[in-house]
This record gives C-alpha cells, sequence and structure tokens, in this order.
C-alpha cells in the first residue's frame, strides 16, 4: 500500500523497523513518536496501535499535500458486497 501511495503521490515514504522491545524504552517515549505499529503523515499521527486502510490513508496524504481527497464510490462498495 505505502510504495504505490508514495509513488502515485510522489512522496517519501520512510519506513522504521525495530525489536519491539525499543519501543517500550524511556528513550523511545522521549521521542515522543506514536506506539508501534503507527503511520504518521508530516507530524500528524493517522493511527497507532493498529492497522490503516487504504483509503484514509490517502485522504490524509491529499490533505497533507492540499490537493482535493479522492472520491469514495460509497454505492459501488454496496454494489460489490451484494454480489457475493
Amino acid at each position: 500500500m505505502m510504495p504505490r501511495l508514495g509513488e502515485m503521490y510522489e512522496i517519501e515514504i520512510e519506513t522504521i523497523s525495530k525489536p519491539k522491545a525499543e519501543y517500550s524504552t524511556d528513550e523511545y517515549f522521549e521521542l515522543d513518536l506514536p506506539v508501534a505499529p503507527a503511520v504518521m503523515v508530516g507530524e500528524e499521527i493517522v493511527v497507532e496501535g493498529s492497522d490503516v486502510s487504504d483509503e484514509k490513508l490517502e485522504s490524509v496524504i491529499c490533505r497533507h499535500l492540499g490537493i482535493s481527497e479522492p472520491k469514495t464510490d460509497k454505492k459501488g462498495l454496496i454494489k460489490r458486497f451484494l454480489k457475493r
């Protein structure tokens, strides 16, 4: 998801991965970063401690870049659900 959105909106994606124990140290908390797993766009914490939908992340990226957010086709979602 992230690489695709990075290419689509020409933004830099940085992934930070550490052993789980490092996220609970005093040094980590002093950085004032969110609890992992987390997604941040700029200084905004999009989600902390859980997953995020593609649609929500894309909307936050668009807001951050100052462009209009993508429109979701809610009727399309219902149609896809009913087809199952």
